[in-house]
């Protein structure tokens, strides 16, 4: 069993990922509230990753995986975009995230091989209307990951998933009616949009021995949106 360690577990897909582990590894969930993590066979360790440092005395002493799962989504016109909503951006997606990294990295390094999973967002990769700010903190993401996974080669493998819109708490007032729900599903090539289990099981498959070759790589789970064209 491995010891994998999600930042960010307690709802949306960070939980749909501690669902996909807790049966077969040994899962620490540091988040601010566990409230939706009763009847899990997890670890909970109260953690806000924008103010705390991650209290690695409840850790074990190696850990094989980690998912940073903590994000945002400011989606509005640059013209009205403060300085403070980048610094925000930035913070919450990369800043805090490296912080984590780095104080968990003697315990990453101490597997016979360890996997970071990222997240990134399809707007890093596309250049979407009103995504400013959250495409300039995810694209730092994605660039620190692969000098990462260089650094660190063979023994830390670090991927980044990269999603569009999904069903989660975060992305509520998107999603929040019928007609909002059919024009996000219209968008997509595949004609719906994201739910948490689709990109809980691209975390799990990256975390896994399955995925031993792979590093470096931002894996699109966007249906289809960033590299398939078929709205006329």
């Amino acid at each position: 069993m491995k010891n994998i360690l999600l930042i960010g577990g307690s709802y949306g897909i960070g939980l749909a990922i501690a669902k996909e582990l807790e049966k077969d590894h040994n899962v620490f969930v540091a988040s601010r509230t566990a409230e939706n993590l009763n009847g899990l066979n997890v670890t909970h360790i109260p953690f806000d990753a924008g103010s705390d440092t991650l209290d690695v005395s409840k850790l074990p002493q190696v850990i094989d995986g980690l998912v940073y799962c903590p994000g945002s989504i400011n989606l509005r016109p640059f013209k009205g975009l403060k300085a403070e909503t980048f610094e925000s951006d930035l913070k919450i997606n990369f800043l805090d995230m490296v912080k984590v990294v780095q104080t968990i990295l003697p315990q990453l390094t101490a597997s016979e091989q360890s996997s970071i999973v990222l997240f990134s967002s399809v707007a890093a990769t596309m250049g979407m209307p009103f995504h400013t700010s959250v495409a300039a903190a995810k694209g730092a993401v994605e660039g620190f990951a692969k000098a990462l996974a260089a650094e660190y080669a063979p023994k830390i493998r670090v991927n980044v998933i990269a999603p569009s819109l999904t069903d989660t708490p975060l992305a509520d007032k998107f999603l929040n009616n019928e007609t909002k729900q059919e024009k996000s599903a219209e968008r997509h090539p595949l004609k719906r949009f994201g739910q948490p289990e689709d990109l809980a099981q691209m975390a799990v498959f990256l975390l896994s021995e399955k995925a031993s070759w792979i590093s470096g790589q931002v894996m699109h789970v966007d249906g289809g949106m960033s590299t398939l064209l078929v709205n006329s």
